[in-house]
């Protein structure tokens, strides 16, 4: 198992190193952003650990730039940082975790472990998803409606389809975090009404039949009808 980190502490880096190497895992550490990228394309990974504040390009723009072609890598992002923003901003830019230092050492590797083992789960993919006049390719990760595609984050569009696969089902918050982050995390529920809102200024806002619906006290569902 190979893991990619980029963290510019070198003392925290040297001892994420040692870690998984007790595990049987290979992590091979970079410690400038820019670096990392020139050498990121000719090497293949089981994981990506990236660290937002380090020199030369940050983590966030890191992960958006490999996102561009490396969309399955599973990506958890580390920061000194916990305000709201900062976890946005990491899972707009294509992350599946987000990690706030101080962490111990376990806590990391259960979640690399939690996203490896849903790496390695075969999933069953609808090839197009028809809700009135929006369409969901889950394959292409793409989303039109009426015929004109909508921009979506790699977080906005799995939430699209988890509400789309639902089949008109009312989705609590809470479930809904579970199947974004696999695990319950105290600040998902909250995150998930930004996310909403998000989905519904890019795919609802323009159109007078609206698809994102609230059910009061019981969550979330997409339908055309009330």
């Amino acid at each position: 198992m190979k893991i990619l980190l980029l963290e510019d502490d070198f003392t925290l880096s040297k001892e994420i190193a040692v870690f998984f190497a007790s595990k049987e895992f290979e992590c091979v550490p970079y410690y400038d952003g820019g670096f990392l990228l020139r050498k990121y394309f000719s090497n293949d990974y089981d994981l990506i650990i990236l660290d937002i504040n380090v020199p030369g390009i940050n983590g966030i723009e890191v992960c958006k730039k490999i996102r561009e072609v490396d969309k399955k890598t599973p990506i958890i992002m580390l920061t000194a940082f916990s305000e709201i923003e900062d976890k946005l901003a990491s899972f707009d830019s294509g992350a599946d975790d987000y990690l706030v230092k101080p962490f111990h050492f376990e806590e990391l590797y259960a979640r690399i472990s939690s996203l490896l083992r849903r790496k390695e789960i075969p999933q069953q993919t609808e090839e197009k998803i028809i809700i009135q006049d929006l369409e969901i390719l889950e394959s292409e990760m793409k989303v039109f409606r009426a015929g004109e595609e909508i921009k979506l984050t790699p977080k906005e569009f799995k939430l699209i389809l988890i509400l789309a696969q639902a089949k008109g089902k009312v989705l609590s918050k809470q479930f809904i975090a579970e199947k974004l982050w696999d695990y319950h995390i105290e600040t998902n529920q909250n995150t998930i009404e930004v996310y909403i809102n998000f989905l519904r200024k890019k795919i609802d806002k323009d159109h007078e039949t609206k698809l994102i619906r609230t059910k009061i006290g019981y969550g979330y569902y997409l339908s055309d009808q009330e």
